[in-house]
């Protein structure tokens, strides 16, 4: 018998004979084994195919066509709902008719030898078809690894915009007499009341992200107004109430959705249900209902903490508040939403309180 060369990287392919004759098996496992193929599987019985491709998982398949319970054909078909035609498969069969070869080769036969075979010929077929397979998952690993690096990428990316949507959120606290707890505790409030409504955990962490920008707009507020400890008079209240319209300009005119939302939020954030709100009086369904979400965590937040010109409200005190002002500054929806999920809030709330405040 002349040799035929293989590949040692091909020796260790899973290769599975199917023939319901033992003879025939013995035939072609010997065939492989003296050629130094080291994991080759035989089966008699096609009743016990499917049970075995799902314990393992074979490169090759040589397959017999005319066998009882489940004949060659079956095979076929069950390869083809499985694999989708990924696995080769070489029938060997002593069908001599066209017929047998064309239907063999449409339900997705790799290729065909009649018995009896020539051994040279078929351990060619066996090599070429290993080498095909070789290089198709060669070609998945490829593409798996581009993907996964894609993915890899796109997330580096999105955990950076997060993180400067963030470290800006901060930025704006520095100029006010809040701190970087207070951009924790009420973006955090926003995730946990979007989650209760029926946000998908996505939505809900951009939301988060996107809240902490709320008050960007403040970095352009003249500190003789921001920073004035007693009530603001009519003219110094109107400049505060800039700091919306501005917040929504630094953040607008992006293609990036996180800061397109923030942008709205940044906006609108400070309207109130019953249109009584600023900078542009809009009403119930006309406010972005992201900054319903954030218009309540952002005033419970505010309430039950203090400041240098006022004390924190007693958390009974706020929430009484924002019960009675479900409907008129509030989105009723939202207000529910707070209280059904008021047990996490208030966890967030000590765990990030501010240093001088008991937990």
């Amino acid at each position: 018998m002349n040799q035929v060369a293989i590949d040692p990287e091909l020796l260790e392919s899973p290769i599975l004979i199917l023939d319901d004759q033992p003879p025939n098996v013995k035939l072609l496992e010997r065939i492989l084994i003296k050629y130094g193929f080291e994991n080759v599987h035989t089966l008699t019985d096609s009743r016990e195919f499917e049970a075995t491709i799902q314990a393992t998982e074979f490169d090759l398949i040589l397959l017999d066509i005319r066998m009882p319970h489940l004949d060659g054909f079956d095979i076929l078909k069950i390869m083809a709902a499985k694999y989708g035609g990924e696995v080769p498969v070489l029938v060997l069969t002593a069908q001599t008719d066209n017929e047998t070869r064309d239907r063999a080769l449409e339900l997705g036969a790799t290729d065909f030898l009649r018995k009896p075979f020539d051994k040279v010929e078929v351990m060619l077929r066996v090599k070429n078809m290993l080498r095909g397979r070789s290089r198709q998952k060669d070609e998945v690993t490829v593409k798996n690894t581009l993907v996964n690096l894609v993915h890899q990428q796109t997330n580096e990316m999105g955990n950076l915009l997060r993180e400067i949507v963030r470290r800006l959120g901060r930025a704006s606290e520095y100029r006010d007499n809040e701190t970087g707890l207070h951009i924790i505790r009420m973006s955090k409030y926003c995730r946990l009341m979007a989650s209760k409504l029926g946000y998908s955990d996505i939505d809900a962490e951009n939301l988060e992200y996107a809240a902490t920008m709320h008050d960007i707009g403040k970095i352009a507020t003249p500190d003789s107004v921001l920073l004035k400890p007693g009530k603001l008079d009519a003219d110094e209240w109107a400049k505060m109430q800039e700091h919306t319209v501005t917040g929504a300009i630094i953040l607008a005119s992006t293609k990036y959705a996180l800061l397109q939302k923030a942008s709205e939020i940044a906006l609108c954030h400070h309207e109130k249900f019953n249109g009584q709100g600023y900078p542009n009086g809009l009403a119930g369904e006309d406010i972005p209902f992201d900054a319903r979400i954030v218009a309540v965590a952002d005033v419970f937040d505010a309430l039950t903490t203090s400041r240098p010109y006022k004390k924190a409200w007693p958390v009974e005190a706020a929430l009484e508040l924002i019960k009675e002002e479900r409907g008129q500054h509030f989105d009723p929806r939202v207000v529910d939403a707070m209280f059904d999920c008021l047990p996490e809030i208030l966890k967030v709330r000590d765990e990030f309180a501010e240093p001088d405040e008991p937990t």
